[in-house]
């Protein structure tokens, strides 16, 4: 019987566990840290073996794959030694695609992969397809592949999960866009990061298809870097000539393919924004990629109503405009976040820094931002980045604390934006804590 070992007690790494038991693998799951009951509880129903509070190193290497989850990095000491040993080191998405013949829709991206991901699941769902959601959100994609097969995944992809890819392949392949993010984990090398985000093609052929940012320098120079053999589908806001391409034409959005156009006003998207018309326009030519009828597309565009934590609008109280963005975790989120918001902002930023350049958002801070809030253990770069072009930076310790102050900053028809461009983990679980936090401090003012 094959040995697999599972690193990581999560939503990922309890869903490969499953899996590997249905396969007919011996599993072992090890988590350094404390499980979740809930996840426990799924370990002992499928009798399981697992850890935690250590890795024991001789059953952990006593396997022949590894399924690591993804918040581990490859330098780790365990995961370097079983490579060392020649163990097969993947990820949960490369184990659960051996499983399934399902069609694969991989959405991966610096930002906007969440927003494409869902706008494809609410399509495809209202179209009747039989069709699930998963990868980096919901439920992990082994765990479906066991319990609860679909015909179509839509899969949200981070670099973390494609770094352990080896022969995965979505026939429909989406790239939203390439800026500098998790720079901590590859080394500050942008172009390691890049190399990642490129992976989701590696495996296409010409039966397959990559929809891509085609305004982002990086996005073209990675296609020159890491030519791919799929069908392109190139997507900007300028108009693009040839066969296939997604553009914005006159307030109209336009998806050709193979010369066959649909049309749609941007005013009939129920998300606002240009980087929302670029999301639309993924998601409309997947459907139309397979074979979905128009009026159930415009339908589904009219009513997607946006995802929880994403330039949210949460309430407006005394005339003071409240957004939750938590899900901006990196500077091109807020600077999206920032481009939207018309009115003078207080802005709550701030969290675990991932080598972010402030520098970007100086023109839209000089422009909007009437003050800021730091929420973070360490503010220093934020603070030194903009203490020349902002009079009035706070820093704060707590939500409750941020959005209090924040309150009584802003004045009527001002915004209080939560856009922290930084990740969460030094004073919340994860950017749906935050968010929520967030949420739940507004509504004691």
């Amino acid at each position: 019987m094959k040995k697999l070992a599972v690193l990581g007690g999560g939503e990922s790494g309890v869903g490969a566990a499953v899996l590997a038991i249905k396969q007919g693998y011996e599993v072992f799951l090890s988590d350094q840290g404390k499980l979740q009951e809930k996840y426990k509880n799924v370990l002992l129903n499928n009798k399981i073996k697992w850890e935690e509070g250590k890795h024991s190193e001789e059953l952990i290497l006593a396997a022949q794959i590894l399924v690591k989850s993804p918040g581990i990095p490859d330098h780790a000491p365990l995961v370097v030694k079983a490579k060392s040993e020649g163990i097969q080191v993947i990820s949960e998405i490369e184990f659960a695609s051996w499983f399934t013949s399902a069609k694969l829709i991989g959405i991966t991206g610096s930002n906007g992969k969440t927003t494409v991901t869902n706008m494809i699941f609410h399509i495809l769902k209202n179209a009747g397809l039989d069709v699930s959601v998963g990868g980096n959100i919901g439920q992990s994609f082994a765990l479906q592949v066991a319990v609860n097969p679909s015909k179509n995944y839509v899969l949200e992809l981070s670099s973390f999960q494609l770094d352990g890819i080896a022969k995965f392949k979505p026939h429909i392949a989406i790239i939203t866009s390439i800026t500098p993010d998790h720079l901590d984990r590859y080394e500050m090398d942008f172009d390691k990061y890049i190399a990642s985000k490129m992976r989701i093609a590696m495996n296409q052929d010409e039966n397959d298809y990559l929809i891509y940012n085609a305004d982002e320098e990086s996005v073209l120079k990675a296609l020159e870097k890491h030519p791919v053999k799929s069908q392109l589908i190139p997507m900007s806001i300028k108009k693009i000539e040839g066969e296939n391409g997604l553009y914005l034409e006159d307030e109209k959005m336009i998806i050709k393919i193979k010369n066959n156009i649909l049309d749609m006003n941007v005013s009939d998207l129920n998300v606002k924004g240009n980087h929302n018309a670029k999301n639309a326009m993924a998601s409309n030519a997947v459907a139309r990629l397979l074979k979905i009828r128009k009026e159930t597309i415009r339908e589904s565009m009219e009513t997607f109503q946006g995802v929880e934590h994403r330039l949210e609008k949460v309430v407006k109280l005394n005339s003071i405009s409240y957004i939750n963005d938590s899900k901006a975790t990196n500077i091109n989120a807020t600077y999206y976040a920032l481009d939207s918001v018309k009115q003078s902002t207080i802005w709550i930023v701030g969290g675990v820094d991932k080598g972010n350049n402030y520098a970007e958002l100086m023109e839209l801070v000089n422009e909007k931002v009437k003050a800021i809030i730091c929420l973070g253990v360490d503010n220093q770069k934020i603070i030194q980045a903009f203490n020349n072009v902002i009079d009035d930076i706070y820093e704060t310790t707590s939500m409750e604390e941020a959005v209090v102050m924040a309150s009584k900053l802003a004045e009527v028809n001002e915004t209080v934006l939560l856009s922290p461009a930084c990740a969460s983990f030094d004073l919340f679980e994860n950017y749906e804590d935050r968010g929520r936090q967030f949420k739940e401090a507004i509504m004691k003012l």
